[in-house]
């Protein structure tokens, strides 16, 4: 059955790829495709559509940028390789994802590893930290062009409430399909249960899993406090999306596009940022007032001891991602100095 599953999938990868590359061209223009798996109202979105805006404004009798939300093109991992191929243009996915492409981009997945969001935009936004990491794809085709805010990553649950890494035990909690997020679920004391981000309402909705973990947004733009009632602000992660862009796409542009290009690139960036704040704090009202969800908020040193060791597992793994890592310390030391 999972053959059979496998082979359907890439046969509509394949329908896919063909139907997109085939409709190229409007009207004269070349179409700019870029999928997405979030609503037409987060931040993702509103990030997106001020890129088109951007784009089309500068560059508009030669591209027509087209956004499709809500997995309409796939799923992530079905995204990632179409812009791989070439048959869409760009695509926002996950950083464990992309951790399969190299594995440098297991640095972020590393459980606190920073020490609050403004650490965390501070290296995101260090160029010279950062532009290495976003290149490193480029062997398979594809490279990042900018990073999304994806606030703090927490948990939540359907029948129960997380207070201690001890409430986990015996739980089955979705997570991103990335070893080390399978390890830090280990070390939690809790089942990791991989999955896409588009299963998780139906599988918390018919007990396949116990809970998940995730922005807040999740519960409210996707819906999962329909079902999950307890959301624990444990705050074990803070991992940027990431927007590709197929690497011969990129390649083609003029000097003087692609500088056009960067621009709408940085704008996405500002725009997403500068909406989430917002979003957040409207998800946690409409969460808790009409969903009925309740916010607890555990002592965050307790589940930091239990998954700290898993830095120094993943930096004798993979000794390259240490000198990023160094760095990333030095950042949140100076910003603690200067404060």
């Amino acid at each position: 059955m999972k053959k059979v599953k496998s082979f359907l999938s890439l046969i509509l990868l394949v329908m896919c790829a063909l139907i997109l590359t085939a409709c190229g061209k409007e009207q004269g223009k070349r179409i700019i495709r870029i999928s997405h798996n979030q609503a037409q109202d987060h931040p993702t979105n509103i990030g997106l559509l001020a890129f088109e805006k951007f784009i089309e404004s500068k560059l508009g009798d030669k591209y027509d940028v087209q956004i499709f939300p809500n997995e309409l093109l796939g799923s992530q991992v079905n995204t990632v390789e179409l812009t791989q191929t070439g048959a869409i243009d760009f695509a926002v996915a996950s950083n464990a994802i992309l951790e399969s492409f190299d594995n440098i981009y297991q640095i972020f997945n590393l459980p606190y590893l920073f020490d609050s969001p403004e650490h965390y935009h501070a290296v995101m936004d260090n160029k010279e930290l950062i532009e290495p990491i976003f290149t490193s794809t480029g062997k398979s085709g594809f490279e990042a062009v900018t990073w999304l805010d994806a606030g703090t990553r927490n948990f939540y649950t359907v029948k129960r409430p997380i207070k201690t890494p001890a409430d986990l035990k015996g739980l089955k909690i979705r997570v991103q399909q990335s070893a080390s997020n399978i390890r830090m679920m280990e070390l939690f004391g809790g089942a990791a249960t991989p999955m896409g981000f588009g299963e998780v309402y139906t599988a918390l909705q018919q007990g396949v899993i116990d809970g998940a973990e995730n922005n807040e947004l999740a519960l409210t733009s996707n819906k999962h406090g329909e079902v999950a009632k307890f959301y624990s602000y444990n705050m074990h992660q803070m991992v940027p999306d990431i927007l590709i862009g197929n690497l011969k796409f990129l390649n083609s542009l003029s000097p003087e596009e692609r500088e056009i290009f960067n621009e709408g690139f940085v704008l996405i960036s500002k725009v997403q940022r500068d909406a989430w704040g917002e979003s957040v704090e409207k998800a946690k009202v409409h969460a808790e007032k009409d969903m009925k969800v309740q916010f607890i908020y555990p002592e965050v040193a307790l589940f930091k001891e239990k998954v700290l060791p898993l830095h120094q597992e993943v930096l004798n793994a993979t000794p390259k991602l240490k000198p990023i890592y160094e760095k990333i310390q030095e950042i949140g030391k100076q910003m603690k100095e200067d404060k």
